[in-house]
């Protein structure tokens, strides 16, 4: 992912305006839930500053697949929040729904079954994404390469959290 400061690219008097006219861009069109996940459909994928192509771009995504959270939509553009909090607006045909989720921390095991002492399919570094196949409470089923297993939910970014004890 390329980073470029926001203020190297627009004037303090322009960040002003776009900090008081972006609320009104928080409004759904699609009746979706908000927030929800999705994924990146290609490769390169621009970040801008506000929905349409007349804004700057902030940030470019490089990986396909990699899981955002959408905030706010707007016509066809999406604001979305990557796993660090970078946030910023995506035309809606840059995005997929099939969920995928990130590794986040350090290495966690890929496990065979939804269960702590389960057998260990692979371990699974920080940072790898993988696509959700299923998720049941506290872990998540998911297709990374050439391995299939169950994660804890709590070492994943892109899967809703688990539901709350009864």
């Amino acid at each position: 992912m390329t980073r470029r400061s926001l203020t190297g690219i627009v004037g303090q008097g322009a960040i002003a305006v776009m900090a008081v006219l972006l609320p009104a861009f928080a409004a759904a069109d699609t009746g979706l839930q908000l927030p929800r996940f999705a994924s990146l459909r290609v490769d390169e994928v621009n970040l801008r500053a506000g929905p349409g192509q007349q804004y700057p771009i902030d940030w470019i995504f490089r990986y396909k697949g990699m899981p955002v959270k959408i905030i706010a939509e707007y016509d066809h553009w999406r604001q979305v929040r990557d796993w660090e909090g970078t946030e910023g607006w995506i035309h809606k045909s840059l995005l997929s729904g099939r969920r995928t989720a990130m590794v986040v921390g350090e290495e966690h095991p890929l496990r065979r079954s939804p269960e702590g002492n389960s057998g260990v399919v692979a371990r699974i570094e920080g940072r790898v994404v993988g696509r959700i196949l299923d998720c049941k409470r506290h872990w998540c089923r998911l297709d990374i390469g050439d391995y299939r297993g169950w994660m804890q939910r709590s070492h994943l970014w892109g899967a809703d959290p688990a539901p709350q004890e009864e």
